[in-house]
């Protein structure tokens, strides 16, 4: 039986942190451009693969965060030790992650949305330009998981 303050314990606490953010920062994300592509497909129909696209990107970081969950679960949490302070390092990690994910997928919502509410005007000629500057804020996200790989390899928890 894990108890909570046990260090893996703790540990799993911190692993859950990663996705909680990606869910969290990709909801709100879609949440802010998806009203936006509703607006742009009333007044302009042809821009549905523009807005499908623009919308769509903040739920990469629900992928990200899952695939930052799945490498402290099965590479760190198997090599915490039994006491000490291990489990809290992981719990900061699991922050750490989880918060580029929410901030990366709010931010590129609100690009996205930006983007999408320019379609009609701009008759789709704004979309490479939103997309691009919404790549942007996904480069967090996706650093990441390399912060995860890279801090508990520096603690000695990778497998």
């Amino acid at each position: 039986m894990i108890q909570v303050l046990d260090p893996r314990g703790l540990a799993i606490i911190g692993g859950c942190l990663p996705i909680l953010g990606g869910i969290i920062g990709s909801v709100l994300g879609m949440g802010i451009a998806c009203p936006a592509g509703v607006a742009c497909l009333a007044e302009d129909p042809s821009q549905f693969r523009n807005v499908i696209v623009l919308a769509a990107m903040p739920i990469t970081q629900t992928f990200y965060g899952l695939v930052a969950t799945i490498i402290i679960f099965t590479s760190a949490l198997p090599n915490i030790p039994e006491t000490g302070g291990m489990g809290l390092a992981v719990i900061g990690i699991g922050f750490l992650t989880g918060a580029a994910e929410l901030f990366s997928a709010t931010w590129q919502g609100i690009i996205d949305a930006s983007g999408i509410a320019l379609l009609p005007k701009t008759k789709g000629r704004i979309f490479t330009h939103s997309f691009l500057l919404a790549i942007y804020c996904e480069l967090p996200g996706t650093l990441g998981i390399v912060w995860t790989i890279i801090l508990l390899s520096l603690l000695g928890l990778m497998g």
